[in-house]
């Protein structure tokens, strides 16, 4: 038997598994398996806690489609609170900084990326304002904060179909590595109201990675200045960006209940 926790970020939720003492293969089956909600434990993305030789741990994300990822500001803020301490985390996005604070952690999610072939996209533009779009949607913005987004700031939220449109650009050409979709509207000073499609996961209710790149964008397009509270569907996530610097992402993480389960029936 192993153990695992359940764990959310804003609604976001993982199942945790601690693989440092006791090393788990794991593949995409069986990450689609345990995410199962109807078969299996139930999550939006697995999360695999391993060693590492250059950090306090290291963290692997597999979607509930399988997929493994290089980013996931939720479960990062998750990880200091299963450790029980501030931890320096590897990931394939790189180092990240995690430190508990006052029901949830806090985040240094590195520098954002905004080459075209960071993101990554098939062919050159400009990432600010991208010379494409889909429908009625505006020209968005391309960040990539360890995972590709791109972010389409609109005038009526509620307006917008995610169930067709998120698919339908995630999957799109332009984007090899398929891409995260966030849907934004600015509703106040330094407020932003974000929903977001997530690459091989579909709605979720936050997205840690896309607050990150909204703001991002946000601060590029002079949209917002300082610190910005993004809302999403599970709550509120505190986002701080200036030009040449550092992400910092702070907010809540929770942890539901521990469990057992038989790995080798997945």
């Amino acid at each position: 038997m192993g153990r695992f926790s359940k764990m959310h970020g804003l609604g976001n939720d993982f199942v945790v598994i601690d693989a440092r003492e006791t090393a788990l293969d794991m593949t995409a089956t069986r990450a689609m398996a345990i995410a199962d909600r109807h078969a299996g434990i139930g999550c939006d993305q697995l999360i695999l806690i391993g060693n590492s030789d250059r950090a306090d741990v290291s963290m692997r994300i597999f979607n509930s489609d399988g997929s493994e990822v290089e980013a996931c500001g939720n479960a990062t803020r998750c990880v200091p609170l299963f450790v029980g301490r501030d931890v320096l985390i590897e990931t394939k996005a790189g180092l990240l900084d995690a430190k508990t604070v006052d029901g949830g952690a806090s985040v240094d999610m590195g520098e954002p990326r905004l080459e075209w072939d960071a993101i990554p996209l098939s062919y050159a533009m400009d990432t600010l304002t991208m010379p494409v779009s889909w429908e009625e949607l505006p020209a968005p913005v391309a960040v990539n904060v360890g995972n590709p987004h791109v972010i389409f700031f609109v005038d009526d939220l509620d307006g917008v179909n995610f169930d067709r449109l998120g698919p339908l650009i995630e999957h799109d050409p332009l984007f090899p590595a398929r891409v995260n979709v966030n849907f934004a509207q600015i509703i106040g000073e330094n407020h932003i109201r974000l929903v977001v499609w997530e690459r091989g996961a579909g709605l979720t209710r936050a997205c840690g990675t896309g607050a990150c790149a909204t703001a991002v964008a946000a601060v590029r397009r002079k949209l917002v200045s300082g610190p910005t509270t993004v809302s999403l569907p599970g709550g509120d996530l505190v986002i701080d960006w200036a030009p040449g610097g550092h992400i910092m992402m702070t907010g809540p993480a929770t942890h539901v209940f521990d469990g057992e389960a038989d790995w080798a029936r997945f």
